[in-house]
């Protein structure tokens, strides 16, 4: 059985509300382990959600799937930066990758993929990704948020044009 790192857990427990705090125990759980994933992950979205060193946060979150295919939480993290960085077409491959994995969460999938077509403003193809989102989220709290990004969608799509009526009043 594998050794949970007690420096690992404190990190997690104090982050976001303990920055001091988690990146101490942080850099402890880092200097102990054998570079668990979920070290990695943590330290990753310390980077993005901290610092917006993307390019560090991406360097951590690939070391973190590398060594542990299955992390399954790096995953939606590391979409979100790679979106936040533009790096559109990497985030399609990492998101289609993940839709294979046995025991992810589908329905979170998609929704990344969803906003990932939003960035794109491919917003037709985003509200079929969110109908495929819904028919694999399992919790409340998920479909509230794809009727959410659903609705912001919508307000961005052009809105489309009324035809004019044609005046039959017209004296010829």
């Amino acid at each position: 059985m594998e050794q949970i790192n007690a420096y690992l857990i404190k990190a997690i427990d104090s982050y976001p509300y303990d920055l001091e705090g988690t990146v101490e125990a942080l850099q402890y759980a880092y200097s102990m382990d054998d570079k668990s994933p979920m070290t990695l992950c943590l330290m990753g979205r310390v980077q993005a959600d901290v610092f917006k060193n993307y390019e560090l946060a991406k360097a951590y979150y690939s070391e973190a799937i590398s060594i542990d295919v299955y992390a399954f939480d790096v995953y939606f993290y590391y979409a979100d930066v790679l979106m936040i960085n533009e790096d559109f077409d990497e985030a399609k491959r990492l998101i289609d990758f993940a839709l294979t994995l046995k025991g992810i969460e589908k329905g979170r999938l998609y929704l990344k993929k969803a906003i990932l077509q939003e960035y794109r403003k491919a917003y037709n193809q985003a509200l079929k990704t969110l109908k495929e989102a819904k028919k694999n989220a399992y919790s409340d709290h998920l479909i509230d948020d794809i009727q959410s990004i659903k609705a912001r969608i919508k307000t961005k799509m052009p809105k489309k044009k009324k035809a004019k009526k044609s005046d039959d009043t017209t004296i010829k």
